[in-house]
């Protein structure tokens, strides 16, 4: 397993994943974790507080996120699962976007095209398909843009994801997957999924795999950068599986007590992707009491617009879901909304 921080904060290299560790990279890439845990946690306790109807936290995989987005180009394409908030702020988007499907609002908060991140995917694995689809395209256009799919552990054991790693091998797609090995398919431990780890399965596909240390955000950024600078030049796609863990639970309608140990918690609680490269930054001298305050000011202003963009969601109007069941409005749809509308004003008072 490539890895080039280690949980106490011991930087090492690999041939395997060279990188250039600069400190502005450190500070850049802690800032990015920070501020996406923050959030995390504050959208959290609006669902706790009935605010939103459910949340699924990246606590502990913000490392497999961040280090991966941070290692493409702004062009690149990224489809995500359902959990995928840190790489989706390292995109630009916003927390009212990200919060906007789970307060009910909105089928989905924000424009793929505009932020080059697509809208997630409930349906267990099936990002994996459209991500291999659209880098099907991106081939035949002459493109040089790289698709990156997001997926978990027990997404792999889903058949749209092994289709998509054959199909992708079979056309040469310039696609990354990034499965976010985080332990836990809900409540099925990974010994129980699977025989063989998924980067060894990958081989057998014809896909390049790696498998690398995801609370390692150096190593994650290294390994992923290398498999889109391949797959750019027209490389084989590439899976790569990030070791890694889900310190929540599976969604705010999970109880993980029931399942796993606080033993087990705590292991992984000790290889916490923020608190390892806060120690190199810290102990290398990179960053100083002022700037830690600052970005513990900064994560204090972001938790606070958090709420206020959560609270002030306008109500949606009902007749707003039949403007995306068709690009272009039929007449049996209009007939539809017309009809809404009429009953409607028939409620008003």
């Amino acid at each position: 397993m490539i890895q080039l921080l280690a949980p106490d904060g011991t930087l090492r290299s690999d041939p395997e994943a060279p990188l250039d560790v600069t400190p502005q990279l450190c500070r850049d890439l802690l800032r990015d974790m920070v501020l996406a845990r923050r959030f995390d946690e504050e959208a959290h306790a609006l669902q706790r507080q009935g605010e939103l109807g459910l949340w699924l936290m990246a606590l502990g995989q913000e490392a497999a996120q961040v280090g991966s987005v941070r290692a493409l180009d702004p062009a690149d394409y990224v489809f995500p699962s359902y959990r995928e908030q840190a790489a989706a702020r390292c995109r630009g988007i916003t927390p009212a976007e990200l919060m906007a499907q789970w307060r009910g609002v909105a089928h989905s908060g924000w424009d793929p095209r505009r932020y080059r991140f697509h809208i997630y995917s409930l349906v267990l694995g099936t990002q994996a398909l459209h991500a291999t689809g659209y880098a099907a395209g991106v081939r035949m256009d002459g493109s040089d843009e790289v698709v990156l799919a997001y997926f978990g552990d027990g997404a792999s054991s889903q058949g749209d994801v092994n289709e998509a790693l054959n199909w992708s091998a079979v056309v040469n797609a310039p696609i990354v997957f990034f499965c976010q090995n985080n332990q836990w398919a809900i409540s099925t431990a990974v010994g129980r999924q699977m025989g063989a780890p998924l980067h060894r399965r990958a081989v057998g596909f014809g896909l390049e795999s790696f498998h690398v240390d995801g609370n390692d955000v150096l190593a994650v950024h290294a390994v992923t950068a290398r498999a889109a600078e391949s797959v750019r030049r027209g490389g084989p796609p590439v899976l790569i599986e990030a070791m890694t863990y889900r310190m929540a639970g599976h969604s705010t309608s999970d109880d993980p007590r029931r399942y796993r140990s606080d033993a087990e918690v705590q292991l992984w609680r000790r290889r916490d992707p923020i608190a390892r490269l806060e120690r190199l930054v810290r102990e290398r001298g990179w960053a100083g009491d002022d700037w830690f305050a600052a970005l513990a000011a900064e994560s204090d202003a972001l938790a606070a617009e958090t709420r206020e963009a959560c609270l002030s969601m306008p109500e949606p109007h009902v007749g707003d879901m039949f403007a995306h069941v068709l690009h272009e409005e039929i007449a049996l749809v209009r007939a539809q909304r017309e009809w809404m509308d009429a009953y409607r004003r028939t409620l008003a008072p």
